[in-house]
């Protein structure tokens, strides 16, 4: 397991603040049992910080018929809809929910060439409610596979996350399951595959960012 390096920007800054709070709290509530209470606190909040920004070692199984997790989470939707802002038709969605103590690094679904990446800023409604996928802070990366498939992964920001960050531009190619991204606290990612696509996971169970095999060609 190794750090992101998202939180090696976060983490010396979470820490400093820290440092100061317990230097108050040292100060002014050293006589009181609450003291001792607070200073567990704040160990357990720096250890929360670390927590979120792990990224676990993970050897992809890569395989042009299968899509990929995106994302460690809950599955909150599976449903087919109207994608308006890329492909303009219907394909099915199945959004996966992170919650802060999920890994929050984001993967490629598919192999390929990506396509397109739009950005667009937007409101922090949390990111398990459905209105979310549409109204949020999102970015939505389309994946060109070789045989011209393609699919959307959009990641959205959820209440408390505010930045979504992504390592890729049009015109590059990345392989299965490599990282294209992370999304900092509570957030979410929504796939549109083609119609006739087989669905391999249901509602509520959890997945692991690629490894589960969310999709079947």
């Amino acid at each position: 397991m190794t750090i992101h390096k998202e939180g090696k920007l976060i983490i010396p800054i979470a820490f400093f603040f820290l440092a100061v709070l317990d230097a108050i709290i040292y100060i002014f509530l050293k006589q009181f049992i609450i003291f001792y209470f607070l200073m567990a606190l704040s160990l357990v909040i720096a250890g929360l910080v670390v927590y979120f920004f792990r990224i676990p070692n993970r050897n992809i199984n890569r395989n042009a018929k299968h899509v990929l997790a995106p994302a460690d989470g809950k599955v909150v939707v599976i449903k087919e809809v109207f994608e308006k802002e890329y492909f303009k038709d219907n394909r099915i969605q199945v959004s996966i929910f992170m919650s802060p103590l999920n890994v929050h690094q984001n993967r490629a679904p598919v192999g390929g060439q990506i396509s397109s990446l739009n950005h667009i800023r937007g409101a922090y409604y949390p990111a398990f409610v459905e209105k979310s996928s549409e109204l949020n802070e999102r970015c939505s990366t389309v994946f060109k596979m070789k045989d011209g498939t393609e699919v959307l992964s959009r990641q959205i920001a959820g209440t408390v996350a505010r930045r979504i960050c992504t390592y890729i531009n049009p015109g590059d190619n990345i392989e299965q399951g490599d990282e294209y991204g992370f999304i900092r606290f509570g957030s979410r990612v929504d796939l549109f595959l083609p119609i006739g696509t087989i669905i391999n996971v249901e509602l509520d169970e959890k997945t692991v960012g690629g490894k589960t095999v969310v999709a079947t060609f």
